[in-house]
């Protein structure tokens, strides 16, 4: 990287991390205001507390990444053209997109971080951290969540556990699985006072096991002694730890994967149902773009506002800002309501925007 690029980079990555700590810092003061005491009494761990507020930012923070980068993206740029900066580069020949480069760049980065948290991090610890403060920051409570229930239309097969004794869904306390045949009737049915998943399988404690006949009459086991062991095995059982816990999720909650998968294991939802689930995955899949999207914005807003007025160039930025995410709402009422499929309901806001940001970036070349 040449040394102009690392001196736009500098400058560019002082008012991001202004702005990310500005808005983080509001977050947190606004949430102390009603947890303060709470967090006093129970004395968490200094650890425990940091991953309780990024767990409570993490499903929000898609909105703050392009925020922080729009508004840092437009101070750079209008600071460059209040010091004619901007000039001296464009004079020595140095092109727009070069300046605008490292900007970019920073943006695609934060795109690809906002990715991660949206489909690894949310899924482990935002449910986690808003279980916590339901429980009054009682970590053990927090820990075991309550009754889970789970239907693998596919497969035909009903899980239900009085509990589950950690947030990942890996260990569970009072196991019921039913699974029926394709006419409907009842196969068999499993009850257990424990169930781990271990090396990619569930692993039933003292395992009760029943089977049915066509009619629903219970018959005798084909299998009398693997019935009979105290710790068994169920290979067919092919839902993971995740799927159980996506259901018991908020939607928000829940990985692109996860979504997904979901659809494709309940065939039964409600077309309203599936439509509000399908949209939200690829709104989720598209959710990174905005970085790039408010940046591609904030640049010539920036530009603009140095060379007439610094409020002119806000006030266009906010205002693009509120118009895009108000088109993603817009989309979102659209496919809920089927008036549109949900996939174009949540590409075309990002499509659209991402157009008019090209277009207006050009034309400040």
């Amino acid at each position: 990287m040449k040394k102009l690029q690392r001196y736009i980079l500098r400058e560019y990555l002082v008012p991001l991390a202004y702005c990310m700590m500005g808005f983080v810092a509001i977050y947190v003061l606004f949430e102390l205001f009603g947890s303060f005491s709470r967090l006093m009494e129970t004395k968490l761990p200094p650890a425990t507390t940091v991953k309780y507020f990024a767990g409570y930012l993490a499903p929000y923070f898609h909105y703050l990444a392009p925020a922080a980068l729009m508004l840092a993206a437009l101070y750079t740029m209008w600071n460059f053209c209040r010091h004619s900066e901007l000039v001296a580069m464009r004079a020595s020949g140095v092109s727009f997109a070069a300046i605008a480069m490292p900007i970019m760049l920073v943006a695609c980065a934060m795109a690809v971080f906002v990715a991660w948290i949206n489909e690894s991090y949310v899924p482990a610890n935002a449910q986690w951290a808003m279980r916590l403060k339901k429980e009054r920051f009682n970590m053990r409570k927090a820990e075991r969540s309550g009754r889970l229930d789970y239907r693998n239309s596919a497969d035909r097969r009903i899980w239900s556990a009085d509990g589950v004794e950690d947030a990942a869904g890996r260990h569970l306390l009072g196991v019921n699985v039913t699974e029926d045949r394709p006419d409907g009737s009842r196969a068999f049915h499993v009850s257990a006072a424990r169930a781990d998943w271990l090396d990619g399988e569930w692993w039933f404690r003292d395992p009760a096991v029943q089977h049915y006949d066509t009619k629903g009459a219970e018959i005798a086991t084909k299998t009398p002694a693997l019935d009979a062991l105290k710790l068994r095995v169920f290979p067919s059982f092919n839902e993971r730890p995740d799927d159980l816990m996506a259901q018991s999720r908020k939607q928000q909650y829940n990985s692109v994967a996860g979504k997904f998968r979901h659809l494709r294991t309940n065939a039964n939802l409600s077309d309203e149902t599936r439509r509000e689930y399908e949209f939200a995955a690829w709104a989720q899949i598209m959710s990174p773009l905005a970085c790039i999207v408010m940046t591609l914005f904030a640049i010539p807003a920036g530009v603009s506002s140095g060379r007439q007025s610094v409020f002119k160039g806000i006030l266009g930025a906010l205002a693009m800002f509120f118009a895009f995410y108000g088109l993603v709402i817009g989309g979102m009422v659209a496919a809920n309501l089927g008036f549109l499929h949900p996939i174009p309901c949540a590409i075309l806001p990002y499509a659209i925007f991402l157009a008019l940001g090209v277009h207006a970036f050009r034309r400040q070349r």
